[in-house]
């Protein structure tokens, strides 16, 4: 099995990268066996034009994004001896926000959404691997909203419907169903938008209103 770093390049070659990884203890509800749990994000730039491209895409089948992860993740897992694990296909469903608190790649954010060290706001788990060794991990990062400037997610919503005083989802639903709500849905969340770290992580328009079409129906 490889180690960290090779194990990196490998998934970046299916157009993931890791988002995190720990070892677990009794408390985190992974797989028997598991030694290292390893999150998978998309690696960006470049990840929606690969993705989109694959047959899950073209076969007009629902679902087509959780499909091509089922797939490529899963074809990882058997290449490597381990248990591909998903945030979809449940209940019940495998804690990844737990998972990826754990990683100490992701924490809480002012807006109460997850936020990463390298996807920002735009953090998204598109499945993990349950390996059986214990791999050598390099030293978490820095909570970044401890150094941002202004914080400026806190005030991003149009709507007023997520705010650090919390998240009013009918208003945001409300919201988007009107003319205004249309950037929203082109180019994704305005607040997800607004964290300095998700405007250096290369996610392209076109996923965010995959992911906002999915959300608001």
């Amino acid at each position: 099995m490889p180690g960290f770093a090779a194990l990196r390049t490998r998934v970046r070659a299916e157009a993931l990268d890791i988002f995190g990884a720990f070892h677990p203890g009794p408390a985190d509800a992974a797989p028997a066996g598991c030694a290292t749990l390893v999150l998978l994000g998309p690696d960006e730039p470049g990840f929606w034009p690969r993705v989109s491209a694959a047959p899950e895409f073209g076969d007009g089948a629902p679902d087509p994004l959780d499909r091509w992860s089922t797939r490529v993740i899963g074809a990882l897992a058997d290449e490597l001896g381990a248990t591909a694990l998903f945030p979809f296909g449940g209940p019940p469903f495998q804690p990844f926000i737990r998972w990826a608190e754990r990683s100490g790649r992701a924490w809480p954010s002012p807006v109460s959404l997850l936020v990463h060290d390298v996807a920002g706001l735009f953090v998204s788990y598109r499945g993990a691997l349950a390996l059986p060794r214990r791999l050598a991990l390099p030293p978490p990062p820095p909570r970044p909203c401890d150094t941002c400037a202004g914080q400026p997610c806190r005030s991003a919503c149009p709507a007023g419907a997520l705010t650090d005083q919390g998240y009013d989802l009918n208003a945001c639903h409300a919201f988007l169903d009107g003319p205004a709500g249309q950037d929203c849905m082109a180019r994704g969340c305005a607040v997800r938008r607004a964290c300095p770290v998700s405007e250096t992580y290369g996610r392209m328009p076109e996923q965010s209103a995959f992911h906002m079409a999915a959300f608001h129906t």
